[in-house]
């Protein structure tokens, strides 16, 4: 003879309506993100492997194919020996990060972009600051 439980809840079971989710805009690109690509572009365009830039400058394939995702963030003395692997400035290598920055720097308002970061009007006194300095910077 098969036995059952009748289980009776202390509490009645309710779940809160759910909420409208507010609708995130898309995040502006870290600077770390914007040198791998950079980076990535670079190697790709002289048709190199990971592991033979990796290999001039000094470090692991692993470590550089984690920079180029963004996944890590370089020292400058690994960012001068990665510019030095790929036969560029260090100078080049950020203008060319920075370009990125500002091209992906666009505003979204309710899902239309409305203009550049450069030309998003501020308060007065108030000037931008992080990645989109330094791509206006470059």
């Amino acid at each position: 003879m098969a036995e059952s439980a009748n289980v009776i809840p202390l509490k009645p079971r309710t779940t809160p309506p759910a909420k409208p989710q507010p609708r995130r805009q898309p995040a502006e690109p870290l600077w770390r993100e914007a040198l791998g690509w950079r980076l990535r572009a670079l190697r790709q365009d002289q048709d190199e492997t990971l592991a033979e830039t990796a290999g001039r400058a000094g470090i692991s394939p692993q470590y550089l194919s984690e920079i180029e995702r963004g996944r890590k963030e370089a020292s400058s003395e690994m960012i001068a020996a990665l510019a030095g692997a790929l036969d560029i400035t260090v100078a080049d290598l950020m203008a060319g990060a920075a370009e990125y920055l500002r091209r992906a720097a666009t505003v979204v308002v309710s899902g239309t972009v409305i203009g550049t970061a450069a030309t998003v009007i501020r308060p007065a006194g108030q000037r931008p600051s992080g990645p989109v300095a330094l791509a206006m910077a470059a």
